[in-house]
């Protein structure tokens, strides 16, 4: 988040923590004031912080989480064709003589 351009505002008095306590937890709160809009994410987990930013950090961060979607599929993507191209496929294909028999089943062609 900090990363993104959110600020870090620690609940760190009671009368923040009280505040603190009416969000929900881990979802971000988006409000406007004036012609700026707010962002507020509340971190009870590790922080037990407000993230505060505005459009450009809002958008960093969905950035950033888009990227990082990118990044887990291209692994699991490389994962899966690992672990399929060296998997013994000949166990499922005893007793069929045309090879894996649930292609068709598959495909539909």
């Amino acid at each position: 988040m900090a990363a993104s351009g959110f600020k870090f505002v620690p609940a760190n008095t009671p009368e923040r923590q009280a505040a603190f306590k009416q969000l929900p937890p881990h979802k971000f709160m988006r409000q406007v004031k004036g012609d700026k809009v707010i962002y507020v994410y509340a971190d009870p987990t590790i922080c037990v912080c407000l993230y505060v930013g505005g459009q450009k950090a809002y958008a960093a961060y969905r950035a950033r989480v888009f990227d990082k979607q990118i990044a887990d599929e291209q692994v699991t993507t490389a994962n899966d064709y690992y672990y399929m191209n060296n998997w013994d496929w000949s166990p499922w294909a005893y007793g069929y003589p045309g090879g894996w028999p649930y292609v068709d089943s598959i495909y539909n062609y």
